[in-house]
């Protein structure tokens, strides 16, 4: 058994997040983390939503409110559709407590006392128009080394390199197209290249990794250049050092204090655990987290930052880049052990645009569909290593196809057939061939299905599930138990009916990372009792610092369904099924293109 550390992208809490959000960082973490407790690994998921830096600001300052009542609005709603899909966080927080600030300030002082973060005066973006700092990803222009139209401040999306804003060619304001001011500040800087021989050392030791991650990572190495870690700004972590920590006009930039969260996030689960202690297991570099393994989930827009970011704060805090030091009161700290990264998700050929009302929020598609529905297209279909396009004619496809026709179907004629006939699991006679091989597909599928999800290939894993599900329907459909009506023929009934049965329990397990809440309907429909797969809960939490209370996504996941065959028990009353998922009417759905934002007009 391993330590997991479960890293999920935090949601940027500037408004409701989208379908496309969650393709990324959302289901593929859950399905992972779901698996990895099913198999018996001690797994932490932690995330929580991103409340500083300037987006929060402009937005706040557009909306009449404060920074905070934005970020508490928005927090708010994340976290109930979080929820509504069943994302089983151990911790889902936010980046505003007082705890968080102190993980945060504790390695910017880490850090700067290692020499890895260094003054320097440079060039800021003001808006004219408002005096205010504009945030390097708020500023757009041509790249200068490949000429790239597009490329934002701080990142050249077309070439991969890291840039500032004043080196664009025109550069333009986002939020109204006008030309920042440049103008001398003083700024606190990381010293990357301090980590590129040691990130390098790293990249080269990972196995397994996806090929684009890998690459892409690799080629930032060859410029790194020391970054911004501090920002004029209103709204953020207060920078922890004498002279600074009181300013009004500085604070530490929301790129820093971000990927923070995966370890502030661990050390509030951890206090609110009554062992404050207890987190090392996922992260401490000594004896204590030395089986510990740390997953880190996000969409490709995001991958600098976790493989090299957030690897240099990592080795910086505990003195091992080229300045070499000391680690700071947390100790040495474990490095990622991969960096899982989703591809784009668009729709009907769009990129998702709330401007341009090409959107589908996650909470308008749980109002009207089920959350196993869109859990089923994002596993089966989603951007796991190419841009996937999202249709309505798709998504209807497949879950009227495959989870409707295919998965619901078994389970509704062969429970049917059982509590008609039987009233219960029938116990089975001497097994065939035939049933003996339906049997060994299903229970092949542990290995098969299981390995494959540890590998972040759940499209494939997800596959393996469905192709048990075809050979159980095709194993039925062949011994026709509905014609087996004499007496002479009952007991063969019975065995055919328990055989498919017991793989209907096993296919339901082998499904239950990618579709937890239509596994607990098949559970008890089987005469289950009790959780099988164990839901979230929100919670309404006081700050442990005394900061102002808020809610938190956490749950139980010690009970649930193991990663096993269990078998059946005959005598087991079994009542006629419902419906465990809804076939869609393509007519309506169509509609929905519109109500949702298929139409740009």
């Amino acid at each position: 058994m391993s330590h997991v550390l479960a890293a999920v992208a935090w949601p940027y809490a500037n408004g409701p997040r989208h379908i496309g959000h969650v393709s990324g960082f959302g289901v593929p973490s859950d399905v992972f983390s779901r698996y990895m407790r099913m198999a018996g690994h001690d797994v932490l998921m932690v995330s929580g939503t991103d409340e500083h830096g300037t987006p929060i600001q402009v937005q706040a300052d557009a909306d009449g409110v404060t920074p905070r009542q934005l970020a508490d609005r928005y927090n708010r709603v994340i976290v109930e559709d979080l929820h509504g899909l069943g994302l089983s966080y151990d911790l889902f927080t936010r980046t505003t407590t007082r705890n968080h600030y102190a993980i945060v300030q504790e390695l910017f002082e880490g850090l700067h006392r290692n020499g890895y973060i260094v003054a320097r005066t440079t060039l800021g973006a003001i808006s004219p128009s408002t005096g205010r700092t504009l945030p390097d990803r708020y500023i757009e222009g041509t790249c200068p080394i490949c000429g790239y139209d597009g490329a934002r401040g701080d990142q050249c999306d077309n070439c991969g390199n890291q840039l500032d804003p004043e080196q664009l060619v025109n550069p333009r304001s986002r939020i109204n197209g006008e030309t920042p001011q440049f103008v001398e500040t003083e700024h606190f800087f990381l010293d990357l290249p301090a980590f590129a021989e040691a990130i390098g050392g790293w990249l080269d030791r990972r196995e397994n990794w996806r090929p684009n991650v890998l690459k892409f990572s690799r080629n930032l190495l060859d410029d790194l250049q020391p970054r911004a870690i501090t920002r004029d700004l209103e709204w953020g972590v207060p920078i922890p050092l004498d002279g600074w920590r009181d300013r009004a006009d500085k604070r530490i930039y929301v790129w820093f204090d971000a990927v923070i969260g995966y370890l502030s996030a661990s050390v509030e689960w951890a206090r609110r655990t009554g062992d404050p202690e207890a987190w090392r297991q996922w992260w401490s570099a000594d004896a204590q987290g030395k089986d510990a393994l740390g997953y880190y989930f996000m969409g490709k827009d995001n991958i600098v930052f976790h493989s090299v970011i957030w690897p240099a704060l990592l080795l910086g805090y505990s003195g091992e880049g080229d300045k070499a030091g000391a680690p700071g009161d947390l100790g040495k700290l474990n490095l990622p052990t991969e960096v899982v990264s989703s591809e784009y998700l668009t729709m009907e050929g769009k990129k998702f645009s709330s401007s341009r009302r090409v959107v589908i929020y996650v909470r308008d598609f749980l109002e009207r569909y089920d959350a196993d529905a869109l859990r089923y297209f994002i596993a089966a279909a989603g951007p796991e290593s190419n841009d996937t396009d999202f249709t309505w004619a798709e998504f209807v496809r497949r879950n009227n196809d495959e989870l409707v026709a295919g998965w619901g179907n078994l389970v509704n004629r062969s429970i049917s057939m059982a509590a008609k006939n039987f009233g219960e699991i029938p116990a089975a006679g001497e097994l065939t061939d035939e049933d003996r091989a339906v049997l060994a597909v299903a229970k092949t599928g542990f290995t098969t299905v299981g390995e494959l999800i540890g590998k972040h290939r759940q499209k494939a894993a997800i596959g393996e599930a469905m192709r048990v599900v075809a050979e159980a329907n095709k194993y039925l459909s062949e011994q026709a138990p509905w014609k087996l009506k004499s007496d002479e023929d009952k007991p063969r009934q019975a065995t055919v009916l328990h055989v498919a049965l017991q793989v209907v329990s096993d296919a339901n397990t082998l499904l239950t990372p990618f579709l937890p809440h239509s596994a607990q309907k098949v559970f008890e429909l089987l005469g289950g009792v009790g959780v099988h797969a164990p839901m979230p809960r929100i919670e309404e939490v006081e700050d442990l610092d005394g900061g102002p209370s808020y809610p938190i996504l956490t749950g139980d996941y010690t009970v649930g369904a193991r990663w096993e065959s269990v078998p059946l028990v005959a005598g087991t009353p079994l009542a006629a099924p419902k419906p465990v998922f809804r076939k869609l009417d393509p007519s309506v759905v169509e509609e929905e293109l519109a109500r949702l934002g298929g139409d740009e007009s």
